[in-house]
């Protein structure tokens, strides 16, 4: 039988609204942090949400497998076709300064694919969701729009937009030898992908090691439903449920238009620092 992506959408959509709203109550207290490393901290909040989520979809969703940032790797995962990515708290940084610039991150891949996410920003009650080849849309203050990226190719037209606490030197250097003159700051990567899929910017780059399935499954899921792309720095599709869930080649995500030509700019740059397609970082 045939999923219906639609209807998967909507109950997943349902079930991050209410992850949501432990999220807010979190927000409003002091925060309980432990370190993960040196540069990765992990709230009270982080690891209430995950509880939620996790639950919530095995109860949904019981014969998928989960991969969840705050659990304990299940690898009987490998053996699944369907593998939901969640990231409880993408923007923990983000959250801790209490600059609304983070997010609930819930993304279906299936065969290897992102095929469906739902991105939440719960303080200002904005949710980005999307199916691969099926469409996406931004629901905000109750209504409802549809996203489609942008159609800008020329580099001096391109909006760029930044890591608010991860910015790279590299990507300074790719954006000087693009020609790149405009930037917009914004925590996650969900966000920033949501705000290509809105047509507000037009590319993210990521040149720098880091992330994880869970950060791009959602995200990648509701870009390719608004015509965009996300690739890694060498332009080659991003695979899920690896055995090896790091993104160790970085990410490019774009509004589709200027993708080859960026990835074309970005590789010398990147060969020059001593990064190769073979190895990444």
């Amino acid at each position: 039988m045939k999923d219906d992506y639609g209807k998967i959408l909507e109950r997943t959509e349902v079930m991050v609204r209410e992850a949501g709203k432990i999220l807010r109550e979190y927000h409003d207290k002091p925060d309980q942090v432990e370190w993960k490393g040196i540069d990765d901290p992990v709230t009270a909040a982080d690891k209430a949400v995950n509880r939620f989520l996790v639950a919530a979809i095995a109860e949904a969703f019981p014969t998928d497998s989960i991969l969840s940032e705050e659990s304990r790797d299940d690898l009987v995962r490998l053996k699944n076709a369907k593998v939901w990515c969640i990231d409880p708290l993408d923007g923990t940084k983000e959250f801790m300064a209490r600059n609304g610039e983070f997010s609930i991150m819930v993304g279906l891949a299936v065969e290897g694919k992102a095929m469906l996410g739902v991105v939440y920003q719960p303080i200002v009650d904005t949710m980005y969701s999307g199916i691969r080849g099926q469409g996406s849309r931004v629901i905000s203050g109750g209504k409802s729009r549809t996203l489609q990226v942008s159609g800008k190719n020329e580099p001096v037209e391109l909006r760029l937009v930044v890591s608010r606490s991860h910015r790279n030197p590299i990507t300074d250097r790719i954006k000087t030898a693009l020609g790149i003159v405009q930037e917009r700051i914004s925590g996650s990567v969900g966000i920033k992908c949501g705000l290509i899929a809105e047509g507000v910017a037009d590319l993210y780059l990521h040149p720098a090691p880091g992330t994880k399935e869970w950060d791009t499954c959602a995200p990648e899921a509701i870009l390719a439903g608004a015509g965009g792309r996300m690739t890694d720095c060498w332009g080659r599709p991003l695979v899920y449920n690896a055995m090896d869930v790091r993104r160790r080649f970085g990410l490019v995500a774009s509004n589709g238009l200027c993708h080859s030509l960026v990835v074309e700019r970005m590789v010398p740059a990147l060969a020059e620092e001593g990064i190769s397609p073979d190895a990444g970082w």
